[in-house]
């Protein structure tokens, strides 16, 4: 299979995790569907790990588990508020959000002083995926309600306007974007297939701690047909993690890197059509701005 399919691949699957997970941890009145949902996620992803690890050959250690630690911790923090996130606010809106962390990581790196020489496209993409999140907040922060309240009409749910539900995707963001520099560090000296599976198995951990807490401790059912797209959202991240690793290892991920960063306008198409999330033409354009930072990000990120 070619570079473009696994792309194509990668940002269906993405897509459809994020679909599947606003599905599954919607109900703002189910407090603990952020937890559910890690379970899920830890559930695949602790399968996917035993596989790589008993089929893969792909060796694990405690060293490995230990050094990999913090990434994987701000990555299950970063994936745990973005849930807690699709309680409050549009998948619409806080997709792109989310996925503007790479630009937040390009400005760790020059304050930091360990970005290499970048070209003048990627600073405009920095600005442009920046100006379009601060955007974003602003149109959210101050839309009139009887707009907000007309546009989501033929929308199955309510969003009321929320500091917490812009505070969550940005939180992601930044955690997101502190676990990729991170990531970046220690796998100078880790192996990428052992660290992954020092990751997955973290969250495995996390997930057999959230059914402790949840499960055990505040005595909440699981209903199949809640879990159903948990699982369904968990099994698409994953997939859409190997899509993404395949296409990058094809030897064209430069042509391949911007197809799969796209993947959050799919999540705004499918939150169109699917969940019936309609939005002003000022949150779409801040949308746009913001798709068009990461994509040019995405085109030099290889």
């Amino acid at each position: 299979m070619s570079w473009f399919w696994f792309s194509i691949i990668a940002l269906l699957c993405w897509s459809g995790s994020d679909f599947f997970s606003k599905i599954g941890c919607r109900d703002s009145f189910d407090k603990y569907s952020q937890f559910k949902m890690v379970m899920a996620v830890g559930v695949v992803m602790g399968l996917h790990a035993a596989f790589e690890i008993f089929v893969g050959g792909v060796e694990i250690s405690w060293q490995v588990i230990w050094t990999y630690l913090p990434v994987s911790l701000l990555y299950i923090g970063s994936m745990t508020l973005g849930y807690v996130g699709l309680r409050y606010i549009e998948l619409s809106i806080s997709s792109p959000i989310c996925n503007a962390s790479g630009a937040l990581v390009a400005i760790i790196a020059i304050v930091s002083g360990t970005a290499e020489k970048m070209a003048p496209a990627q600073y405009i993409a920095i600005f442009l995926a920046c100006a379009g999140v601060i955007g974003l907040g602003f149109v959210e922060a101050n839309e009139d309600e009887t707009l907000r309240a007309a546009r989501q009409e033929a929308s199955n749910y309510k969003y009321a306007k929320s500091w917490l539900a812009l505070a969550l995707p940005i939180a992601y963001c930044i955690l997101d974007a502190a676990g990729t520099f991170a990531d970046d560090l220690v796998l100078e000296t880790l192996n990428e297939d052992s660290a992954n599976v020092a990751y997955e198995l973290t969250f495995l951990v996390a997930g057999i701690v959230c059914f402790f807490y949840t499960v055990v401790i505040k005595k909440q059912k699981l209903i199949p047909k809640l879990e159903v797209p948990k699982y369904v959202g968990a099994i698409f991240e994953t997939a859409g993690q190997l899509a993404y690793i395949y296409a990058l290892a094809s030897g064209e991920s430069a042509l391949a890197a911007p197809i799969i960063a796209s993947y959050c306008m799919v999540s705004v198409l499918w939150s169109r059509l699917f969940l019936k999330e309609k939005l002003s033409w000022k949150h779409y354009a801040c949308i746009l701005v913001t798709f068009a930072g990461i994509l040019i990000m995405g085109i030099y990120d290889m």
